[in-house]
This record gives C-alpha cells, structure tokens and sequence, in this order.
C-alpha cells in the first residue's frame, strides 16, 4: 500500500513539475506599466499639507444657527495630494472636501458647516481628513459659544 501511495504521488510531481511555462511568462505588460506608474508617483515624494489655518472660531452663536467656514490648504509637496475621506466629530459637524487629487503648488479648500442645533455654552469639534501625506490624516479644528435659547 505504500508503494502504490509513494508512486502516485511521484508521477502526480512528475506532471505538475514539468510544465514549459516559465515565471516570466506570466507576468502582463499592463502589470508593469502601471507598477512603473507606480513607482515614478512615489519617487517625487509625499505631499505636504499648508493651511491657511487649522482652527476657526465662531464666536458667539445663538443656539440653532448654522454657519459656515473655509479652511484653504495648499501641497507644498512634490506628489498629488489625494484626500481619501473627512469626517466631523459629531453630526453637527459636516465637512465637504474635493474629490479629485490636489496637484503639488495647488490650492483647495475644506468646507465646514457646523449647526448649532442642540449644543449650549463652549463647544470644539474636529474635522479629521485622511490623506496620503507622510502623516496620514490632517486635523481642523473649529470652536464657538453656543448661547442657549431662553426659556419661556
């Protein structure tokens, strides 16, 4: 019984061993051209993020008003720059950031409303964005104080 199992599995080796098709053979031209892509956008290094600011405050809000602020960045990086995701820290906390990568020298800005529905006194939220810069996310800050509507 152990011959038959040991010459099975000598001839199963046997064929799958002897195949004429080498490594080389397998790779597709496509693959390389994108690797070497690849390669040339990694090679004029991580973009790097400039702002403007990195912290607005509102002053003053009554509580339910919504406002608005920009945040501009510029790359001063050699690569694009390219903003994957944002995210707010809370609901009322929303912000609206460009979709399409961000050339090194160029310019873009971060939208950020903040509705002040629900919230009283001192409030400080982020806007977290995740990118590809050497550090991975950026972080926005934006601060008010929320007068509380009077009780009737």
């Amino acid at each position: 019984m152990k011959k038959i199992v040991f010459i099975l599995a000598l001839v199963a080796f046997a064929f799958t061993s002897c195949k004429e098709e080498s490594a080389s053979s397998k790779v597709k031209p496509e693959n390389i051209e994108a690797a070497s892509k690849r390669e040339a956008e990694i090679n004029k290094g991580v973009p790097v993020i400039e702002w403007d600011k990195t912290e607005h405050d509102f002053g003053n809000l009554k509580q339910g008003e919504s406002v608005e602020t920009v945040f501009t960045l510029t790359n001063t990086g050699k690569g694009d720059l390219v903003i994957t995701g944002a995210r707010g820290s809370c609901g009322c906390t929303v912000p609206a950031w460009p979709k399409e990568a961000i050339k090194a020298g160029d310019t873009a800005e971060i939208k950020v409303m903040f509705n002040s529905r629900g919230k009283k006194n001192k409030t400080t939220n982020t806007v977290t964005l995740t990118t590809n810069t050497e550090k991975g996310n950026e972080i926005v800050r934006i601060k008010a104080f929320v007068e509380p509507k009077k009780e009737s």
